[in-house]
């Protein structure tokens, strides 16, 4: 029986290592299927990552044309807000020019009823004096029949009220 021992010994050996080789192939297999898988994932995510790198480069786009518009408008609401100001100023301004006129023609007109009033105040002096002076001579009144007093005019005043000043009266073009 020894001579069949090692050549089962030698048999079991060789079925040992031929069981193992075919564990290492299944294991191998097996590695080599993860690593294609593995592949395919790592090709996937790379594809993922190129396209998110494109999104990301346009979203860059994006946002820098959005912060230059940003600025332009920016830049315009500033100069807007500089034109309402001169509006403004050159409302007040011509709203003051306009008030001034105003009182001006005011006090012209004043100025003028003043006259007109010591100017009647004049002619009545002037008319008592040639009266008294008709008396004093005895002589007959020349403006007997031709001369007729006029009724005093006194020409309505208009009263003109300043004019308000209201931010809603601006008007921004």
């Amino acid at each position: 029986m020894a001579p069949s021992a090692p050549c089962t010994r030698a048999a079991a050996t060789l079925r040992m290592k031929q069981i193992a080789l075919d564990n290492q192939g299944r294991t191998i297999r097996h590695l080599r299927a993860q690593l294609a898988t593995e592949r395919r994932g790592l090709a996937t995510t790379k594809k993922e990552l190129e396209d998110t790198q494109v999104a990301l480069e346009a979203s860059h786009k994006v946002i820098a044309g959005l912060t230059e518009i940003g600025l332009n408008m920016s830049k315009k609401i500033e100069k807007m807000k500089v034109k309402k100001q001169l509006a403004e100023a050159n409302h007040m301004e011509c709203h003051q020019k306009f008030q001034a006129r105003i009182h001006e023609a005011e006090d012209s007109m004043q100025a003028q009823h003043l006259i007109i009033e010591a100017l009647v105040d004049e002619k009545d002096s002037l008319l008592q004096t040639i009266q008294g002076l008709q008396e004093a001579n005895n002589a007959s009144a020349p403006f007997d029949g031709e001369w007729e007093e006029e009724p005093e005019e006194q020409p309505e005043e208009e009263e003109i009220e300043d004019i308000p000043l209201g931010e809603e009266e601006i008007d921004d073009e």
